[in-house]
């Protein structure tokens, strides 16, 4: 029996690996597009730390390790809706479709991180010789997302290849991030290159083990899967508020198991 922890607490569960992707008929677009404007609004952010992290699996009755379960079991083989593959990094050949189920998208890829945005004592020119001072997405005030505590996902740029709006994802749309049994719920908080995919925030990585130093950590297998919520449902408001986003992951999620 292995275990797994969704946002810090350990629950026991039996899943199995993740199989890998194919690429059957690409025909069933993704619904449920919208923006995120009538998305509801909830209290000051940062309340990452609330009891409802822990909550994945109370009310339906179903154990949060079968819904891990379940998950990678729907997520085994890939409907490609991408117009083709994105690489892990520059230069790699690519590799990874975006692949589509029910008012959702999802990939398997590597995590690069992503300190962007605010500067703090973990994200900064020092800590990251990549690091820009802006994200693609802001938060309630107007200001760039910070990296270093709010868990965000980098999604690639519009291409002929993707393009997430179309797809029905807009700033703010929560996405599932599973790795090593182990969710954490971040936002589309950041856009990157239109031809690779695979990055997430400083405080992603830290919700899920990973070493998030920007010039030595990261994961680099292929092993880290991203399950984006489409609709205007799947929006957490506002941005920053972490709460939020785990509010609206949580009940995605049932709704993607039908449960």
């Amino acid at each position: 029996m292995r275990s797994f922890i969704v946002s810090g607490i350990f629950i026991a569960t039996l899943a199995g690996a993740c199989g890998s992707n194919t690429s059957p008929d690409s025909s069933n677009a993704v619904s449920d597009a919208g923006s995120a404007s009538d998305a509801s609004t909830t209290t000051n952010a940062n309340d990452a730390s609330t009891s409802s992290d822990a909550s994945i699996a109370t009310d339906s009755g179903v154990d949060a390790g079968d819904q891990v379960a379940a998950l990678l079991a729907l997520t085994s083989s890939c409907n490609q809706i991408s117009d083709g593959l994105f690489a892990l990094n520059a230069g790699d050949t690519p590799t990874v479709p975006i692949c589509g189920l029910k008012n959702a998208v999802f990939w398997k890829a590597d995590m690069d991180i992503d300190c962007d945005g605010k500067q703090t004592t973990q994200c900064n020119s020092a800590a990251d010789p990549d690091y820009q001072n802006s994200t693609a997405a802001v938060d309630s005030m107007g200001n760039a997302l910070d990296a270093a505590n709010l868990p965000y996902v980098v999604v690639p740029g519009k291409s002929t290849r993707f393009d997430s709006a179309a797809a029905g994802l807009a700033h703010g749309s929560v996405i599932l991030v599973l790795y090593n049994h182990q969710i954490e719920y971040a936002v589309f908080g950041d856009v990157g290159p239109s031809a690779d995919i695979g990055e997430a925030s400083y405080a992603t990585a830290v919700g899920l083990g990973i070493n998030p130093n920007p010039k030595t950590g990261g994961e680099d297998a292929a092993d880290v899967l991203y399950v984006a919520f489409t609709g205007t449902t799947a929006v957490a408001s506002p941005i920053e508020n972490h709460a939020q986003a785990v509010s609206v992951g949580e009940a995605r999620l049932k709704e993607l198991l039908g449960l």
